[in-house]
Order: C-alpha cells, then structure tokens, then sequence
C-alpha cells in the first residue's frame, strides 16, 4: 500500500532537492518525489530530473515490490543529489481537467439517482471522458448540465483534502463513486477524500485545484450511448 504522497501534502512544490536511493541505467527510485505517478484516469506527470551530469526528462513510473521506479528516456545512471521538476503546465491541465470532472460527476450524481462512473480518462489536449451508468436517460438532459458546471467553476468553490479510514469510506453511502475501483489506501489504512465545498465529497487519489476558479469553464463535446446503461460524456476546457 502507498504511502501519502508528496504531491498530496505540497501540491504547490514542483521542483524538489531529493537523493537517489537505487538507480538501474534509464531508471531511478527517489528518497522524495514531487511527481504523480498516475492512477484514476488521470495520467502521470512529466518532467525532469537534473543533476551534475546533465538534465533527463522523466518518461514514466513503475510500481516495483512498494518502490516506485522514475523511467527515464535515456539510459544514463545517475547517482547522488538530483532536482525533480514537474512540467508545470501539464500538472496544472491535469488539475484543471480532474476538479472539473468531480463538478461534472457531482451533477451527474445528483440529477440521476445517484448514477455511478464507470470510467474515467483525461488526455493531453485538454479533455477528458467520464462513463456514467444512466440507463435509459435523455442526452439532452446530461448536455443541459454545461451551464451550471460553469456556473459552480465561477463561483470558486473551495476544495478541502483529508483521509478516513478505509472502512468509514466504504459505509458511508456515495463517498465511493466508481462501480468497479476506488482509490487504494495508503499505508495507514486510510483513503484519500477530495470535498468540493458546498457541493460533493468523494475519494479520489488524484490531484485537483485549491479551488474551481483556478479553471477555465468547460465545454460538453459529446455524448455516446455505449451500451444499454453507459453514456460516454466528453468534455474540454474552453480556455
């Protein structure tokens, strides 16, 4: 199980002095990092890490035996103190886009009798798909709901951070909005749950904004019937 991660506690550092504790060639594990390593739809982040040897840019993450694995696009061996720096504006459309999913969920939730996701996706254009389990409903009703997402991203909701324990989140109805996963708990037996004040609380494991102004509003691209019960919602930020 995971610990609490870094970018959860400092969501705000995104360059980080850290130490190299293992390293293969084109790989490291680090003391601390400042990346997302992905998860929940969302991808990881990018970036790079520095050293007195030069700069290589951060390809992916690999979840060895507890220990995360730093890939890197070349084959160097680094060893020492590194700088770990996260591609700024990358983090910040992530956040963005997975706040805004959270109101779109919310909404969803609330207008069709507590419908669960059933997938969920962010890309690196500035979109992102969420699946809803809705059968029967009328497209035209889940496209009206654009307007009071953008009317809740502009009144600049606060967002709060905590963790109960695992068991709390299981018994309290709604916190756990997917069908088929949840956030894994961290090392503590506790899960991670992301509240948008006045609005919704649910877990998620995910980065997100101190509050919804920090987004521009959305747009709804589309809408597919997948399936009997499935409606794809395809959203992009306007900005």
């Amino acid at each position: 199980m995971a610990a609490h991660l870094f970018c959860h506690d400092h969501p705000e550092t995104l360059t980080l002095e850290t130490t190299v504790l293992d390293a293969r060639p084109g790989r490291v594990v680090l003391a601390q990092s400042p990346f997302y390593t992905g998860g929940g739809g969302q991808p990881a982040d990018r970036g790079t890490l520095r050293w007195d040897g030069g700069a290589v840019a951060v390809s992916g993450f690999e979840s060895v035996d507890g220990q995360v694995w730093h890939v890197l696009d070349s084959a160097v061996e680094i060893a020492g103190a590194v700088e770990a720096s996260v591609d700024p504006a990358f983090r910040r459309m992530m956040r963005q886009l997975h706040t805004d999913t959270h109101i779109l969920n919310a909404l969803v939730y609330q207008a069709f009798d507590g419908a669960l996701v059933t997938g969920v996706q962010m890309y690196d254009d500035g979109t992102a798909r969420m699946d809803f389990d809705v059968p029967g409903a009328d497209n035209d009703r889940i496209r009206a709901l654009e307007g009071p997402i953008n009317d809740l991203i502009a009144q600049n909701l606060a967002l709060n951070f905590s963790h109960v324990p695992l068991e709390e989140a299981q018994a309290q109805h709604g916190l756990i909005r997917s069908r088929s996963v949840a956030p894994p708990p961290t090392s503590d037996g506790t899960i991670r749950i992301v509240e948008i004040v006045g609005l919704d609380r649910q877990a998620c494991g995910g980065t997100h904004l101190n509050a919804t102004g920090e987004s521009p509003p959305i747009r709804i691209l589309k809408i597919d019937n997948k399936g009997r019960h499935n409606r794809r919602v395809r959203i992009g930020l306007a900005g």
